[in-house]
Parts: structure tokens; C-alpha cells; sequence
């Protein structure tokens, strides 16, 4: 009986020492200040699903949206509304991943292996056939010029066509494995992280290779990419971020931890101008900065919409989106101006 009693009073003792710890851990969190203006409007689209990209015929509010279930949505008012376009693709389950204009050109690749081809706003695509030999799925697409465009796959590898898409050629000898996203500078630079985020690699326009970097915690990564001020921006998991030197991308900050207490990730980020950053992720959570990432503030107007923000793309610093789960999607409407101050 004495023993039960003595084991009965370690195991209170220790459940309460677990509670007062958690206790001390929640009021030592970090709860951001609510922005004063929620700068994001939702709007419906018919579709249920996974918003993954979206494009804009330069100086024009003609844009295209690209997702899975086959999602091709077009809005000719600058995005304030959406129609469905449905394309004759067979019996095939097509994702499509990625969506580039210049001009009247546009691109749209996805899986299985899919490209289509417009030169006419969108008004009518083609579909080309890729090889079967091609190293991975279609992941990024990006218009270049009349009948170009460079095209990346979820492996790293990375080929150019100057032809309308009858011909690529290989840009890298050895693609870098499969990878959680690529991303694309303007100056053709590119960055992407490995499948299970234990590394990201990096690829400057006349290198034969990717080139491997480690990270910088324990932490594994979730994305990355090339920000507004010369610097490359990193979220891990855990809702932790780091910022590049903008001298070297070999020198990264400190991590920053915007909202301790959130119990979800980071997804994407996005610069709407050189100083305000934004940052999207699961169940609704947009968080932003406007001071270059020294402090942020927590959007929690947009915290009601179901879903996972995916993806944060700004067309210019007046027009911009937020892409989500079954067909979630938010437009950018611009600060108030008091908010602004």
C-alpha cells in the first residue's frame, strides 16, 4: 500500500510539473498585434481545386489561374472575378502546376507531363506532347520571349525552347533530385529545396550543376526563395524564417520566430515591395511585416477562411493573390490609407 501511495505521488508530482512548465512555456509566447486593416478580400471561384499559380497578360487585368483537378480560370477585370475554362484533355487526372505570359504568349505546364501554348491571350491553347524521357514532372514554366520559354521539372532539371515547345534543350547536366519547389530569380537564378528539407541547392545561368548548401538548424525546410531586396528568404518548419545577406547567400540571420504561440507553419512568402513582406500558411495563417522583417503583425480577419494559404504571388505592389486549398483565394486590395501610416 505504502509503494502504491509513493508511486501514485511521483506520477501527480510529475504531471503537475509538466503543467506548470506549460504553463510558464504559454505566457512567455509571442502574440503578434492584429493589423489594422485586413487588405484581403476572398473571392469564390467555381472550382474545389488546389490553387497553385497565377499569371497576368502585362499592363492588363487579363489574367489565368492554374491548379489541380485541371483548374484554368480566367478573369479579364483584374481578378475581381473568375470563369472556368474547361479544355478537352482526355481521361486524364491533370494537374496543372505552373502559368507564365509575355505578351500574347502564355505557357501552362503540369502533370502528367503537360504543356499547353496560347498566342492569343488564352483565347484558344495547344497542347504539345513532351517526351516520356523528360527527367521528372513539369513544375515551372516562365515566358521569356516570342516562341521561348525556360521550363524546370520537380527533379531540378531545366530546359529552354525557342521554338514554341517543339524542341528543348538540357540547361544542366545533372538535375538535383526531387524537390519541394523551385523557385526562379528574374536574372534566371534558381533555388529549391530537397523532397524531405534536410538541404536546398542553388543554380546561376551557365553552370553545368546545382550547387548543394546544408541548412542552418535542425529544423528541416519547407521553401525558399528570392525576395524584392537582394536577399534569399527561408522558412523552416515550426514557423521559423531566415533572411540571406544580401552581400552572399552563404550568410544567413539569425532564425526568426514571428508567433511562438502558432501551432502552424510557414507555407510561402511573398514581397509586395521591398519593405513590406508577407507570409502565408496552414488553417488560414497570414502574418506580415513592413519594415523589412524587423516586426510583424498577424492578420486575423482572414483567419475564418478554411484551408491552408499555399501560395502568396504579387503581379505588381497594387495586384496581388493568395492561393489556397479547394479553390481558396484571396485578392489583394491595397491598405487603408491610415493603416499605411
Amino acid at each position: 500500500m505504502v509503494d502504491f501511495m509513493r508511486f501514485f505521488s511521483m506520477q501527480f508530482l510529475r504531471k503537475g510539473a509538466i503543467a506548470l512548465i506549460a504553463i510558464l512555456l504559454c505566457t512567455s509566447c509571442q502574440f503578434l498585434p492584429d493589423l489594422a486593416y485586413n487588405p484581403w478580400e476572398f473571392t469564390p471561384v467555381a472550382t474545389t481545386g488546389n490553387l497553385l499559380d497565377v499569371a497576368f497578360i502585362e499592363n492588363s487585368d487579363h489574367g489565368w489561374i492554374v491548379g489541380s483537378e485541371a483548374t484554368l480560370l480566367e478573369t479579364t477585370d483584374g481578378g475581381k472575378t473568375w470563369e472556368a475554362k474547361v479544355l478537352d484533355l482526355g481521361e486524364e487526372k491533370v494537374r496543372f502546376n505552373s502559368v507564365s505570359f509575355r505578351g500574347s504568349e502564355g505557357w501552362v505546364v503540369g502533370e502528367p507531363a503537360t504543356l499547353l501554348h496560347t498566342t492569343d491571350q488564352g483565347k484558344s491553347w495547344t497542347r504539345t506532347v513532351l517526351s516520356e524521357k523528360l527527367p521528372g514532372a513539369p513544375y515551372t514554366i516562365v515566358a521569356l520571349d516570342k516562341n521561348s520559354a525556360e521550363m524546370a521539372t520537380d527533379i531540378g532539371a531545366i530546359y529552354v525552347t525557342q521554338d514554341g515547345g517543339q524542341t528543348w534543350k538540357a540547361l544542366v547536366e545533372d538535375a538535383v533530385g526531387v524537390v519541394r519547389n523551385v523557385s526562379r530569380a528574374a536574372d534566371g537564378r534558381y533555388v529549391t529545396v530537397s523532397a524531405k528539407g534536410n538541404f536546398y541547392s542553388t543554380w546561376e545561368p551557365g553552370e553545368k550543376s546545382w550547387e548543394p548548401h546544408n541548412r542552418y538548424s535542425s529544423k528541416r525546410l519547407e521553401n525558399i526563395g528570392f525576395g524584392k531586396d537582394g536577399r534569399l528568404w527561408m522558412i523552416a518548419r515550426g514557423g521559423e524564417l531566415r533572411f540571406s545577406d544580401p552581400e552572399g547567400e552563404e550568410g544567413w540571420s539569425s532564425p526568426i520566430n514571428p508567433e511562438y504561440a502558432s501551432s502552424w507553419g510557414f507555407l510561402d512568402l511573398a514581397y509586395r515591395t521591398p519593405e513590406e513582406i508577407w507570409v502565408s500558411g496552414g488553417s488560414g495563417t497570414l502574418i506580415c511585416s513592413l519594415d523589412g522583417g524587423e516586426t510583424w503583425q498577424k492578420d486575423d480577419d482572414v483567419g475564418a477562411v478554411p484551408g491552408n494559404f499555399n501560395r502568396i504571388k504579387f503581379i505588381s505592389p497594387e495586384k496581388g493573390f493568395i492561393l489556397g486549398q479547394r479553390g481558396t483565394l484571396l485578392r489583394y486590395t491595397g491598405m487603408a490609407p491610415d493603416a499605411a501610416a
